[in-house]
């Protein structure tokens, strides 16, 4: 071989290491990041609660809050400022909140008006936590809130997440974690208006570690995206989901036999195994056999109300239902106001037009309308968002609207209880759902009017 040939061949031998080298030095520093991607959202300490020690035997309680001037009775529920107050009684070590937003001391007016009294008692209470030697660490969107000042001034750990660079949405989940043992998920944030003014509805478990232990993965996730603008490439193993529709967690509550999990959303805040809100809504109406009752502030199959662009998912969740199940009920509660779309009235037709009379289903829908303020305008103050079947409940954070499932962080929980001697608590929340159908507040818009809620467009006692 002349030294030409040679020449040649050892560049070639040299080239072709070259390209090994630099391609396992591209896998090395991938395979870095993605370990330092996962680190960033790594869950913290569970305090050593783990599935197989975890308690499943709990207790629920549901909770809401009623305006004084609402003539509408609690229905075996407790009022949501007595629920709170309970659970910071029982804390021994620890409580975590996340919630849409702090106003518990404040008002438009700047006056101490009385209905902030139950709200000014619930900071007070949190900002005496440290005193008793329980830590709270708070989840929270970008505010500027003084009542998360106080609360750090007085030893909590404040924790913001940047929403609208992590998904382009907000920050709407609303629950606590209470010794990694107790928890609240509802539609109430902690503002003073949803303890006085504004109607508001959760559940409270008691004892219930294996739920709260899955619950907390996600306050664990809020917890590690402090001011980050990106989301991790994969995420921890310890913020993998436990239980889901498909891997259920089976427990006792209140002496009844259940099932139970954890939903999330947006879609790019679920971990591995973590059972999307809108999946669990799809999963609650499929199962449904003879009725599906909604409570839901704001309905709207749409992306965008400036660029309307359709979002069928829910929408054609409940078609689906509707035609295939027969002798389907359906019945849809909406919070009315000044901010309600009229395009809803519009969705909620489509949806009765369904139920012509060889389909044997119904679709029913009301508006709840509180109280008129002076200037003829209409407040809206329902902000329950709950469903109920007759087999399961999901309870959530987020409104049925797409924009805000698409992008908006929320949390929901869905329980599944069979018929049985006791009273369970989806027959508790049929109850609750029933009781604000029938109650003089629940009416139905003019089909031949444009349905503005702020004007005077209502009937009593009728049904879309």
């Amino acid at each position: 071989m002349d030294k030409l040939s040679c020449f040649l061949l050892h560049m070639a031998r040299s080239q072709h290491k070259c390209i090994v080298i630099f391609a396992l030095v591209c896998c090395c520093a991938l395979l870095m990041a993605l370990i330092f991607s996962a680190v960033d959202v790594w869950g913290d300490d569970e305090d050593g609660i783990t599935v197989e020690n975890c308690s499943r035997t709990c207790r629920a309680v549901l909770v809401e809050n009623i305006p004084e001037d609402l003539s509408i009775p609690y229905k075996d529920t407790v009022s949501l400022a007595t629920g709170l107050h309970e659970l910071l009684d029982k804390a021994r070590r620890s409580v975590e909140i996340v919630s849409p937003w702090w106003a518990l001391n404040s008002t438009k007016s700047g006056a101490n008006l009385p209905q902030a009294k139950q709200g000014q008692i619930l900071l007070h209470k949190l900002m005496g936590l440290r005193s008793r030697s329980v830590s709270l660490r708070v989840a929270s969107g970008l505010t500027d809130s003084s009542e998360l000042k106080a609360l750090t001034r007085s030893g909590a750990d404040v924790h913001y997440l940047n929403m609208t660079a992590l998904s382009r949405g907000r920050l709407n989940s609303s629950f606590w974690l209470v010794d990694r043992k107790h928890m609240y998920i509802g539609s109430a944030g902690m503002d003073w208006r949803s303890l006085s003014t504004m109607k508001e509805f959760g559940i409270i478990i008691h004892d219930c570690s294996c739920l709260v232990l899955d619950l907390h993965r996600i306050f664990s996730l809020y917890w590690q995206l402090q001011y980050k603008d990106f989301l991790p490439s994969i995420w921890s193993k310890r913020l993998t989901a436990l239980y889901n529709k498909d891997k259920v967690l089976e427990l006792r509550l209140n002496d009844t036999k259940a099932e139970a999990y954890i939903s999330s959303s947006p879609d790019v805040f679920c971990p591995k195994d973590r059972m999307k809100d809108i999946e669990a809504i799809k999963s609650v109406i499929q199962e449904a056999k003879t009725f599906i009752y909604i409570s839901i502030p704001d309905y709207l199959p749409m992306l965008n109300r400036s660029k309307p662009k359709y979002w069928s998912q829910i929408d054609n969740m409940l078609r689906e239902a509707l035609v295939l199940k027969g002798r389907l009920e359906v019945r849809v509660l909406i919070s009315c106001g000044v901010e309600t779309e009229p395009l809803t009235r519009n969705f909620l037709w489509s949806l009765k037009a369904l139920c012509v009379e060889s389909l044997r289903c119904s679709l029913e829908a009301k508006f709840f309308v509180p109280r008129e303020q002076s200037d003829g305008r209409l407040s809206r103050i329902n902000r329950s968002r709950f469903m109920v079947t007759d087999s399961s409940v999901y309870l959530g954070n987020l409104n049925w609207v797409g924009k805000e499932i698409g992008f908006s962080a929320g949390v929901g929980v869905v329980i599944r209880q069979g018929l049985t001697g006791n009273i369970t608590v989806v027959e508790r929340m049929k109850a609750v759902f029933e009781r604000d159908w029938h109650s003089h507040y629940s009416k139905a818009l003019d089909p031949d009017e444009v349905p503005v809620c702020s004007t005077h467009t209502v009937k009593d006692n009728t049904s879309v």
